[in-house]
């Protein structure tokens, strides 16, 4: 075996790890959920400990779920990103085949899978995400250029949001689309064109959000609860005593009487109302801190991503930090009064199988982003220095960094040639004149403006 098979080996040997930071604040934040669902629930059943007995088993299918998303190398989720916007589609049909979609108080949004119903739009979420994370590495350049990449993933969105007011799902209609407006923005997409689409979008949303008589009773009752308690303001009056019971410290875990059939959904929905009078002001501000520090080191990994030329896991770890960071800022908002009442969940802490699910697996990607990052870094570090060593040619560590799976490499099968600049986070070009080697030009990668 010559050096370069050799050195090849050695390269692909390497292996990652999954950040610890990221793993212990999904930990926690799944932890804090088990107990405050069995806390929140104990009066919603006959058998106090129906719904925490469901969650388990939800939870046990989303680690199995989150550690299978861990050990996919995320090339091969790129790969059939265009089968996953199909099931997007396919997904939000379904709930209107006969016998196989279920309906609930009027709403057309689960599919019957034998053992439970399965809400789709949770589904939608994660796949979508991983559509949009590969298209924009793909015309990365080309949204930032031309109105037609631009719009395309507009239009693939205003689709997915018209089968979604079918439903109908007006909160998650509006959830896909901020997450998209984001990710588009952290593409690089040319903000003077963006204003277009937002000047007509954003009236659009609104006379959709009034069309509907029970939309508009919910943005009345928002703006004075107190005004109809017993009716259209019920659910909101009643998160907000909760709310005003626990005061500082709380009433005690276990000791909520709101949740005593007074506040309807309070696993779901509302249990943040059901943590604010148990735990208090100081219980609430800590749930706050961990999704804080959730989306912020998401957030980091995509830069850190972004700086290692790993754009697809830097866009898939925008966009899953930007669908938690919004869902959960919207659920606690709902829960103290400060927006109107949308029936969106507090990831990984509020009971219902379907999210919980889909949630975990999204955890899982994240997951395997920060492990295959880590990887990418200790690659490098061997890299550079076998590169130093007089008995490893520098043309065999360039060899074994010109692997798909290697940082200096493109992360999509449809990119082998990345651009000279990546959008918004413009790559320092490699200046010949100043003598940078080949190698360097190739394991060196850094944020624009470093020059």
């Amino acid at each position: 075996m010559n050096d370069s098979a050799r050195q090849a080996t050695r390269i692909d040997d390497i292996q990652g790890r999954l950040d610890p930071w990221l793993l212990a604040l999904v930990l926690a934040l799944s932890s804090l959920g088990l107990v405050m669902v069995g806390s929140s629930s104990i009066s919603q059943h006959p058998d106090p400990f129906h719904y925490l007995t469901r969650h388990l088993v939800f939870l046990a299918g989303g680690l199995v779920l989150a550690v299978w998303a861990t050990r996919i190398e995320l090339r091969t989720v790129e790969r059939y990103n265009q089968l996953m916007l199909l099931a997007c589609f396919v997904l939000l049909l379904l709930v209107f085949v006969p016998g196989l979609g279920v309906s609930v108080k009027g709403a057309h949004r689960w599919i019957n899978v034998g053992v439970s119903n399965f809400q789709v739009v949770e589904a939608v979420k994660v796949l979508f995400i991983i559509w949009l994370a590969s298209y924009l590495v793909r015309f990365r350049d080309e949204v930032n250029a031309t109105w037609g990449a631009m719009l395309k993933p507009l239009v693939v969105v205003a689709a997915l949001v018209g089968l979604l007011l079918l439903q109908p799902d007006f909160g998650s209609s509006s959830l896909l689309l901020a997450i998209t407006a984001g990710l588009l923005v952290l593409g690089g997409v040319n903000m003077p064109r963006m204003f277009l689409p937002v000047l007509i979008g954003l009236p659009a949303l609104a006379f959709i959000a009034v069309l509907e008589p029970y939309r508009m009773r919910r943005l009345t009752s928002f703006m004075d609860p107190w005004a109809d308690p017993f009716n259209s303001g019920y659910q909101l009056t009643n998160a907000l005593m909760a709310a005003g019971r626990g005061e500082w410290l709380g009433v005690g875990l276990g000791s909520s009487i709101q949740k005593l059939s007074y506040l309807p959904e309070a696993h779901t929905d509302f249990i943040l109302a059901v943590i604010a009078e148990e735990l208090g002001f100081v219980g609430v501000c800590a749930i706050i801190a961990l999704y804080a520090l959730l989306v912020g080191r998401a957030f980091w990994i995509g830069l850190q991503c972004v700086e290692m030329r790993r754009h697809f896991s830097a866009y898939l770890a925008f966009g899953i930090a930007l669908w938690i960071g919004l869902q959960s800022f919207v659920s606690i908002g709902v829960n103290l009064g400060l927006l109107p009442t949308k029936g969106l969940t507090l990831p990984l802490i509020s009971s219902g199988g379907s999210s919980v699910l889909m949630t975990c697996a999204a955890m899982g990607l994240l997951l395997r982003v920060s492990y295959e990052l880590e990887r990418a870094k200790r690659q490098m570090a061997r890299l550079r220095g076998d590169a130093g060593r007089e008995d490893v040619p520098a043309e065999a560590a360039v060899s074994a960094g010109s692997r798909p799976h290697h940082v200096a490499g493109p992360t999509s099968a449809s990119a082998p040639n990345p651009p000279a600049a990546a959008p918004v986070f413009a790559r320092k070009r490699a200046d010949a004149g100043r003598g940078t080697s080949r190698l360097q030009q190739r394991i060196e990668p850094t944020l624009g403006g470093m020059a």
